[in-house]
């Protein structure tokens, strides 16, 4: 059975509604449509991370995030063209970018900057639940939006799904859980990420991942989120035949968010 949904989603997805009315009172949504028709050419999110796959090297989505409603800020020296730089230089595969800026203290702006800043495709990461939203996506230059089950009731995510794949977007569909999980397969996606963090307790724990892989089919790309910070973590995951990873927080306390990638990821690669 689906659980209640945790109380800082609710208190984001409310404050989401007032953005995104904001937001379309001073850009009407007609306008964005057509602005996101001369959005800029896709970048291949998914099918670098399957190649990193197929090449059996870790597929890296290295996530670009100022702060957290659970941890506060991350990290004061935010430099967003400098840390893509320094990302790309360390291996990356892909870039996740936090827009949110109320709560994560990140903005559209951020992923402009980033992508500019280097050659990687990069994810949208925000609370998306209105068309507006994918369609400002294009815009701002993504490559791939992020879709999140628990924020999300069964026609929101079958039409923003539908949606965005109609605007060449890739979809990574997040989950925390089994229910989610089964929620998220009906759409036959072909990227599914499960969050290791609890949104109720804020707690860590990456059995979530080793658990809910049986899940999901062979041809569906299983990203783990959050909760790798070391060597062994990253093993535990590669010995589960799990290596696509996205990661933030281990990075952004980093002084040299690239270099930590590389010791992490790639520790014999050239720097």
């Amino acid at each position: 059975m689906a659980q209640q949904r945790p109380e800082i989603l609710t208190k984001i997805l409310a404050h989401k509604h007032t953005e995104i009315a904001e937001k379309q009172q001073r850009v009407p949504l007609e306008q964005m449509q057509e602005w996101a028709k001369d959005g800029d050419a896709k970048r291949p999110f998914e099918a670098m991370l399957r190649a990193a796959k197929s090449a059996a090297k870790p597929g890296v989505i290295a996530e670009i995030k100022r702060a957290s409603p659970s941890k506060g800020i991350l990290r004061e020296d935010f430099d967003p063209m400098a840390i893509a730089r320094s990302y790309q230089m360390g291996g990356a595969t892909c870039l996740s970018v936090l827009t949110d800026n109320e709560f994560f203290k990140g903005g559209g702006p951020v992923l402009e900057l980033a992508r500019k800043a280097c050659s990687l495709p990069a994810l949208r990461k925000d609370f998306i639940i209105d068309p507006y939203q994918v369609y400002e996506s294009r815009v701002l230059g993504a490559d791939c939006l992020l879709l999140i089950v628990s924020a999300l009731d069964e026609a929101q995510l079958n039409d923003l799904y539908a949606l965005a794949k109609q605007q060449n977007l890739d979809v990574l569909i997040e989950v925390h859980d089994e229910h989610e999980m089964d929620r998220a397969l009906a759409l036959k996606p072909t990227m599914v990420g499960v969050n290791n963090r609890n949104l109720h307790s804020f707690e860590v724990d990456l059995e979530t991942s080793l658990r809910l892989h049986a899940k999901v089919p062979a041809e569906c790309l299983l990203v783990t989120e959050s909760g790798i910070h070391t060597t062994q973590d990253i093993e535990t995951m590669q010995a589960q035949d799990i290596n696509t990873f996205l990661v933030g927080e281990a990075f952004m306390r980093a002084p040299d968010p690239g270099q930590k990638l590389k010791e992490l990821f790639f520790p014999n690669r050239p720097y």
